[in-house]
């Protein structure tokens, strides 16, 4: 788009006279030889090598080239690559990404008993500003130092109990690498990856709760007790999904993952100008559990919430986990 509009700094000359800038590791490989450069250059006159990494050895250099010999030159031009950084930096530039970065030696991170490369800004451990803010509910002043809080709490700080009504399990969420976001229900590619979500759970209370790999369940909260996202046309979706029983995750919390669980992005019917658009079921696979997700009893329109950074609160709501 770029070259297309004719901006400068790109095309190419776009970095100086035969020095391209027409495709993403123009620039990058010159970032990661920036990196291998270092912080310091060399001082011949105090006898100071500088900080550059060192040349990989031919046997670095041939595993760097086999290791993406199956790649089609679109993705990996050795040519076009060097010729981004230059015959002196090359081997400096191979260093780094065979090591997948620069990292200090570990002799250097301590100095004497204490670490070497120290915090060299202020640290407050007493906050004024947060201080001088007071609660606009109860009057009281924000604390100016680290606290800890027990949890869950309302807008007024009162604690809750929702694990005496039986919703015993704590609902956390995590992403997948193939699924990260909403608007990758509708990539066929991802689809195939991962075609569905699932509710995480230990074996532990899988046993207890009498579930088992694979079961439909139902996830519900004290703000939500029949499970299901209200979509305020009338229609309801409900939060179920499959189970899956793992070690990872610890005993009391259930999890899931975020990207599934649509009941729209063209996975429904919808009827445009009296034609009915076919979803497609592959789109609304798996589940969606925000829901579920506790609303603050002092302000019921709202999530339990994070008062000082007036962030909503994810790891605090208590579920059921229940077989359809």
């Amino acid at each position: 788009l770029a070259e297309k509009l004719g901006l400068s700094g790109f095309g190419p000359n776009g970095f100086g006279e035969g020095q391209p800038f027409v495709r993403g590791e123009d620039l990058y490989l010159k970032e990661v030889a920036n990196l291998a450069f270092g912080d310091k250059k060399p001082d011949p006159a105090k006898g100071e090598k500088g900080e550059s990494v060192p040349d990989a050895n031919d046997e670095e250099v041939r595993l760097f080239l086999e290791a993406r010999r199956h790649l089609p030159k679109t993705v990996f031009d050795p040519a076009g690559w060097q010729a981004a950084v230059g015959q002196e930096w090359w081997r400096r530039v191979i260093y780094v990404l065979n090591r997948g970065g620069r990292f200090q030696d570990w002799s250097q991170a301590i100095k004497g008993t204490q670490v070497a490369n120290k915090y060299g800004k202020c640290i407050n451990l007493y906050c004024e500003k947060t201080y001088d803010v007071k609660d606009s509910l109860s009057g009281a002043h924000w604390s100016g130092v680290a606290r800890y809080f027990p949890a869950p709490t309302d807008a007024l700080g009162r604690l809750l109990a929702d694990e005496k009504d039986g919703y015993d399990l704590h609902l956390i969420t995590y992403r997948e690498i193939v699924q990260t976001k909403s608007r990758t229900s509708g990539n066929y590619w991802l689809q195939a990856l991962l075609p569905e979500n699932f509710v995480l759970m230990n074996s532990q209370d899988a046993a207890r709760l009498g579930l088992k790999n694979g079961d439909v369940v139902r996830v519900s909260s004290k703000t939500n007790p029949t499970g299901e996202w209200d979509l305020g046309n009338g229609a309801r979706w409900p939060m179920v999904g499959k189970l899956k029983v793992v070690e990872g995750i610890r005993p009391g919390v259930v999890a899931f993952s975020l990207g599934h669980g649509h009941w729209a992005y063209g996975g429904t019917d919808i009827v445009v100008d009296g034609q009915t658009i076919k979803g497609d079921p592959r789109r609304i696979t798996g589940l969606h559990c925000n829901a579920a997700m506790r609303t603050d009893p002092h302000n019921p329109n709202t999530c339990l919430r994070d008062l000082v950074g007036g962030s909503a609160v994810f790891y605090d709501t208590k579920v059921k986990v229940v077989r359809v």
